[in-house]
């Protein structure tokens, strides 16, 4: 193939510092700038092919034309996935892997989570009625540890549980960071890795019963392709890839607890209309705040699209946050509006803030659903069921900071439980 010469370029040696700088907005920012949803440059010392937009997102999903495989830097593996983790499988092997992830999301276990997630919020609202002061973040990440500890059916220990949902906090925090914040998720990671490899090894050996349709049993006990249980890391590293997003949804609590502060009008508006609006309200927070960035594969063959030349090999980055900001497909995209998810389509290319495609075979985040059902609870209980104050704090979130959060990590004073409200048994 003869070099692209359709295709907008960046002329420079390597923009892996722009793309540390700018952050979330690295592709979206350069997208307006040239007026296209293409260009090349050059990041990590190699040719790259920005993309972003719902027919790129459709383009990006074809398993035809990109693999994971080799895309996923070992920085990244190593601190967020774990190395030769699901996230970097390609074909049957992907699927299969895939296969196991999606088994454990069932309606019927959705609802067993949520239920084990209300209680953990009614446990943490009584403890944060005994404190002046806490940061919600932290405490988000604890409760959702513990709940998604014992919903996978893996021990929860008192004297541990911070410590370990700090480490995979940690974990997630390394991504798109260099220095002291990537070298502590990578340490975080062999700490949790080392304590589940065991655990796994325990398993199997007949040390602790768990029911068998939980995340543990099942990583402990699945059978690969060629009929071989996983090795006992590889076990392990999937068993995070359970626990760690949910973790990971805290951010997403303090996005939501954000929105309502900033937009107070919409607790009446949740408490006169629960379900439905609730769903917008959740769905509106992942579309407007800021969680992945972009998401990388690279050209399995040689293939054109829209006049532009894709050469086999090439890294190939879909810009996220640019497609969920994206004026052509959101009307007044800078603007937080749940209202405009009443008439939403439900497509899988437009809304795409944990990555796009098809849920069971394909590369799309198999715990989307989850996501959404602990956004849920989390909501009803900022909205409707806690009291509390916002003192006066900076909740400005930079789109060089990935991943995104709120330098005070979102401050609560004097919380208290509503009365007559109850508990919560379901969303």
């Amino acid at each position: 193939m003869t070099q692209n010469e359709q295709t907008p370029q960046e002329h420079t040696l390597d923009n892996s510092l722009a793309l540390l700088k700018d952050g979330y907005d690295f592709i979206f920012k350069r997208r307006r700038e040239m007026d296209t949803d293409i260009f090349q440059t050059r990041l990590l010392g190699q040719k790259a092919i920005c993309i972003g937009g719902k027919e790129a997102a459709e383009l990006f999903y074809d398993t035809t034309k990109f693999k994971r495989s080799g895309a996923i830097p070992k920085r990244i593996q190593k601190s967020l996935f774990g190395v030769d983790a699901i996230q970097t499988l390609d074909g049957d092997a992907h699927r299969h892997r895939k296969m196991l992830f999606m088994s454990l999301m069932s309606r019927e276990r959705l609802d067993v989570f949520m239920q084990l997630l209300a209680e953990e919020w009614e446990a943490a609202a009584g403890r944060w009625e005994r404190l002046e002061e806490l940061e919600l973040f932290g405490e988000s990440q604890e409760l959702l540890y513990r709940a998604a500890c014992r919903w996978a059916g893996v021990p929860v220990e008192e004297e541990t549980a911070r410590q370990r949902a700090d480490d995979m906090g940690d974990m997630v925090e390394a991504f798109g960071a260099v220095g002291p914040r990537h070298a502590a998720g990578r340490r975080a990671r062999r700490r949790i890795e080392d304590w589940l490899e065991g655990y796994i090894l325990d398993l199997r050996a007949g040390e602790f019963k768990v029911p068998e349709d939980t995340a543990a049993y099942a990583m402990a006990f699945h059978r690969d392709l060629q009929d071989r249980e996983l090795d006992a890391r590889m076990a392990a590293i999937e068993l995070i890839n359970i626990v760690r997003p949910i973790v990971a949804i805290g951010r997403y609590v303090v996005f939501g607890a954000i929105a309502l502060h900033e937009h107070p009008a919409y607790r009446a508006k949740l408490a006169a209309d629960e379900s439905k609006y609730r769903q917008w309200f959740v769905q509106e927070t992942r579309r407007y705040y800021p969680f992945t960035p972009f998401l990388g594969a690279s050209v399995i063959h040689d293939f054109t699209w829209q006049g532009h030349e894709f050469e086999e090999g090439t890294m190939v980055l879909l810009d996220i946050y640019g497609t969920t900001h994206d004026p052509k497909l959101w009307d007044e995209p800078d603007a937080f509006k749940p209202e405009r998810f009443e008439h939403w389509g439900g497509s899988p290319f437009d809304l795409i803030p944990q990555g796009g495609g098809d849920h069971r075979g394909g590369h799309r985040c198999a715990g989307e659903w989850l996501t959404i059902d602990a956004m849920a609870v989390s909501l009803e209980y900022l909205a409707n069921r806690l009291e509390y104050e916002v003192p006066a704090q900076d909740l400005g979130l930079s789109l060089s900071r990935m991943p995104a959060l709120p330098e005070s990590r979102f401050v609560m004073r004097s919380v208290r439980r509503k009365q007559g409200a109850g508990t919560v048994s379901g969303v």
